[in-house]
């Protein structure tokens, strides 16, 4: 923990990114149809600024998009995720991918956390994408989760831009499941630090809240076309009946359509 805490940028290598890119990818398009994000949720902030991304945390999955969406938007740049130390100890290859250890649920952890995110954000070109709520909170809970050092950061970094990142995974008319992402609207770390903490908790709270509720209608709708594909994945029932479905469309001298719904397939 020291180490981290004295200099976490040294953690970061892009050799290793690039490399761990290939195996997210691959692991993630065993499981999902696709990783899709709505047009309207596309937008990013700046570059030459630092960024906070702070996103939902519904499931196992949610690390594996940030690599996913940080190389499609940010290749090359450097940033820094905590994790829970125990549970950092389980995949401590990820130390090399800019992850830190975090100590839950401890006063001595939150200071910690906050010296290593203070360190990162001094660095103009590096991000730091964390989860929000700091434990795992299901789409649906009410009010959205933010946990206290989430809060605190614009006081240590306001020069700073803050991103709200909403995450959603829902299961449609194919056999994998969709990953489904959405940037919210920047917003500016002065802004956010000139606020009283618990103002400044609400602003975070409700920017998050509108970023959830939106990809939430856009994905209830079940429509593809309202969505680009970031990461396809795997399409069709696979296996035997895959197979035979495939051979049977080119006896017949068509094109194999894997998906159920033809426009599932598509980028946008």
């Amino acid at each position: 923990m020291a180490s981290a805490v004295e200099n976490p940028v040294p953690l970061w290598s892009e050799r290793s990114m690039r490399f761990f890119n290939v195996a997210f990818t691959r692991s993630f398009a065993k499981s999902f149809g696709a990783l899709r994000m709505p047009h309207w949720g596309m937008q990013t902030a700046p570059e030459g600024r630092a960024i906070v991304v702070y996103a939902t945390h519904p499931g196992w999955w949610d690390a594996v998009l940030f690599m996913l969406l940080l190389r499609h938007f940010h290749p090359g740049r450097p940033a820094f995720l905590p994790m829970d130390a125990e549970a950092l100890r389980k995949y401590a290859f990820m130390k090399r991918l800019g992850v830190f250890p975090v100590e839950q649920n401890s006063p001595r952890g939150a200071v910690a956390f906050l010296q290593v995110a203070r360190m990162v954000l001094d660095g103009d070109a590096n991000m730091l994408w964390m989860n929000a709520p700091g434990r795992f909170a299901d789409i649906r809970e009410r009010p959205v989760p933010i946990a206290a050092g989430t809060v605190r950061l614009p006081e240590i970094a306001p020069h700073a831009v803050f991103v709200p990142l909403a995450f959603e995974y829902a299961q449609w008319t194919e056999k994998r499941g969709e990953a489904l992402a959405a940037f919210g609207p920047p917003i500016e770390g002065a802004v956010l630090a000139a606020m009283d903490r618990e103002a400044r908790h609400a602003a975070l709270r409700d920017a998050q809240t509108a970023v959830m509720d939106r990809l939430a209608a856009d994905a209830i709708t079940r429509d593809p076309e309202r969505f680009r594909i970031i990461v396809s994945g795997g399409a069709g029932m696979g296996g035997f009946y895959g197979a035979w479905q495939y051979m049977k469309a080119i006896a017949r001298g068509e094109r194999h359509v894997p998906h159920h719904d033809p426009r599932a397939g598509r980028t946008g």
